[in-house]
């Protein structure tokens, strides 16, 4: 029979744990959201929803094209302006989502010939970038500058070294300045991707790479979602214009892809203006994080101290991760749940975001429920 094996797979997840199901929100959740990715709680700010509203109603429901047809709109230039500016770097590019955004950097800066140093801990998308990329691809140990340096060091030709800026599972930081060490000593670049530091690292959320200075470096590339803590939906690549201009010839991901709706862009676009007034926003997240982690601590949990807005709590296994999540979520309260092969170390656990607009009351209660539901 046609797709047989999909039963058998089926039934070997669902014996381990591990089957995934979507659930479908309501617009008005009487959920306490510690899930989502909405660091900043912009994505339902008026003047977002205002700016995605005001482009729509400009240009459109979509981008009637690929960005180099019909999909690039004056807008869409406006906000790789300003996003270059704000982080630090020369010019930018946007996606249709920050999975194409890393797909584009790794592929079309990993030529055949070339030598891909990917950290062990980074994200699908990075690791699909480099299972695409015509380069032979190292995975290196965990936040390890040494253990790039020295694939570095074996191979004679172009290279790149990939990371994560801040890790999506437990929320712990890379070393930004190790690995760029490392690779300047072999004249290899640096691609990382800032999703989850873009709006919660650096001088008033500016980024985890201008914050470790390396931003506007000329081996230096970033990626970015606008999906996170700007509260739209989209990517981006940032970087020298002569990497930028590259990617625009190179990278299939933006060639033959749609443009990103004009709604994502404009929602962006005030997203990021509103960040640029109100910096303090990404203080007041890493301070949710830090009073997130002391609370889950001090009630005996074991929770991994974050280096962003991300908190982790371990689970003693796939079903109690999923046992605990949906005990949370019949509480009142809404967390991640990551579980193999989410994780690359293969420890479960609950995965909450420390939104920068959380009260001090709504923080006790996360904490209390998630306490109260401890497998």
């Amino acid at each position: 029979m046609a797709f047989g094996w999909i039963d058998e797979q089926d039934r070997a997840r669902r014996e381990a744990g591990l089957a995934r199901v979507l659930r479908p929100r309501q617009a008005a959740s009487p959920l306490l959201d510690l899930a989502s990715n909405d660091y900043l709680g912009l994505a339902r700010h008026p003047e977002v929803v205002e700016g995605a509203a005001s482009a729509a109603r400009t240009w459109g429901g979509g981008a009637t094209g690929s960005r180099l047809v019909t999909g690039t709109t004056a807008l869409h230039a406006e906000l790789e302006r300003e996003l270059a500016d704000f982080c630090g770097f020369e010019a930018a590019l946007v996606f249709s989502s920050g999975y194409a955004a890393n797909l584009a950097a790794v592929t079309a800066l990993a030529p055949h010939g070339s030598l891909v140093v990917s950290d062990a801990g980074n994200h699908a998308s990075l690791i699909d970038g480099c299972r695409l990329a015509r380069g032979t691809t190292q995975v290196v140990g965990h936040a390890d500058p040494d253990a790039v340096r020295k694939a570095l060091a074996a191979h004679g030709g172009p290279a790149v070294a990939v990371s994560d800026t801040v890790f999506s599972v437990d929320g712990d930081a890379a070393p930004l300045a190790g690995l760029a060490e490392a690779c300047r000593a072999h004249g290899a670049g640096l691609i990382v991707d800032d999703a989850h530091g873009l709006g919660v690292l650096g001088d008033g959320g500016r980024g985890a790479v201008r914050g470790a200075g390396l931003a506007g470096c000329e081996d230096v590339v970033a990626t970015v979602t606008l999906s996170k803590s700007l509260g739209a939906q989209g990517g981006a690549v940032l970087g020298p214009a002569r990497v930028i201009a590259h990617l625009v010839n190179a990278a299939r991901t933006f060639i033959f892809d749609t443009g990103l709706a004009p709604a994502a862009v404009g929602a962006a676009l005030a997203a990021l203006r509103l960040l640029g007034r109100e910096p303090e926003r990404a203080a007041r997240a890493r301070a949710v994080a830090a009073t997130l982690h002391e609370r889950l601590t001090a009630a005996g949990l074991d929770a991994v101290r974050p280096d962003a807005a991300v908190v982790s709590v371990r689970a003693p296994s796939p079903e109690g991760a999923v046992r605990w999540a949906a005990d949370c979520r019949a509480a009142g309260l809404s967390v991640g749940c990551f579980r193999p092969p989410s994780v690359p170390d293969g420890i479960s656990r609950l995965r909450l975001t420390a939104r920068g607009d959380l009260s001090g009351e709504q923080i006790e209660r996360a904490v209390r429920v998630i306490g109260d539901t401890r497998p």
